[in-house]
């Protein structure tokens, strides 16, 4: 009995590994729009994917990342301005995609533009630090997904919004997190309601990559800048030692702590070895990818 017990967990194990292995056809032919592709792992992806033939379409903040994106890719890669904290530049984005796609739609739609500061303990923030926030992460990553729904749903394609670990687990005060765990939220109602249109939505949870939104003195300068502008009720309450110590087992001490150990970089040679743009590929061409990747 366990004998047979075993062959079929061994069956099922089989035949999920030849599941997973299944990558879609034809996709030198399909489109991928790509927001967040000034630097990081958009610009990274962008690069990736145009190596492997797939048609990108890189949105950028600014027209030099733009132009540095470009210098590094094929003439297949496009890129255009895109803030997505912006109705009327999503709008013009949205228009500009689909003269592109035309009647095949559009294969993938990844939301990986995003930012990190201001960020400190909740009491030092205003609601308009929240905001600044929100805006990038959770609310401009809606605006551009439902205002490209229609063209990824005309091609059965993909939606693969790049979330963080932080968004499993807060650690430090802020929008951040907060924005995280709203984008998992929304992807989660998202998959089921598209699931019915062929439709798959998947979860990109990078861990502590260094790229601008993880940089350490970036968010202690956040942190410090913040404290700055406290009252000096709250900063009797807190007192320097609790600015000095660093905010041990927050996500400003774990990145000290792991500075100098994660072997990822983003530019050279090392570029490849990167996880993250390695696991947002086959959320994009797998038959039956994952919901969710940590990384």
């Amino acid at each position: 009995m366990w004998l047979y017990a075993a062959a079929l967990v061994g069956l099922c194990y089989l035949l999920r590994w030849y599941r997973e292995k299944q990558v879609v056809s034809h996709l030198r032919d399909k489109y991928v729009f790509i927001t967040g592709c000034d630097s990081g792992f958009g610009h990274l992806l962008a690069r990736q994917l145009d190596l492997r033939g797939l048609r990108v379409l890189a949105a950028c903040l600014t027209e030099k990342g733009a132009q540095q994106l470009r210098a590094q890719t094929s003439d297949r890669l496009e890129t255009v301005i895109l803030d997505v904290t912006k109705t009327e530049s999503i709008s013009a984005a949205t228009q500009w995609v689909k003269e592109r796609v035309g009647d095949r739609g559009l294969w993938g739609l990844v939301n990986n533009a995003g930012i990190s500061i201001p960020t400190a303990p909740n009491e030092w923030l205003t609601k308009h630090d929240f905001m600044k926030i929100l805006d990038v992460n959770l609310l401009g990553l809606l605006e551009v997904t439902l205002s490209l729904l229609s063209l990824v749903r005309k091609a059965r394609g993909r939606v693969v919004n790049v979330s963080s670990v932080v968004g499993r687990v807060s650690l430090l005060g802020g929008g951040y997190c907060i924005s995280k765990y709203g984008v998992e939220a929304f992807s989660d109602s998202l998959r089921r309601e598209l699931s019915y249109f062929g439709v798959k939505v998947a979860l990109i949870e990078p861990g502590f990559f260094k790229t601008n939104v993880t940089s350490p003195e970036k968010i202690s300068r956040a942190i410090q800048e913040a404290w700055d502008r406290v009252s000096p009720e709250v900063k009797d309450i807190y007192g320097e030692k609790f600015l000095a110590s660093g905010f041990p087992g927050t996500l400003i001490g774990i990145l000290e702590l792991s500075e100098g150990k994660n072997q990822g970089r983003l530019g050279g040679t090392a570029v490849k070895r990167l996880p993250s743009a390695q696991g947002v590929i086959p959320a994009l061409w797998d038959r039956a990818p994952h919901q969710a990747l940590l990384l």
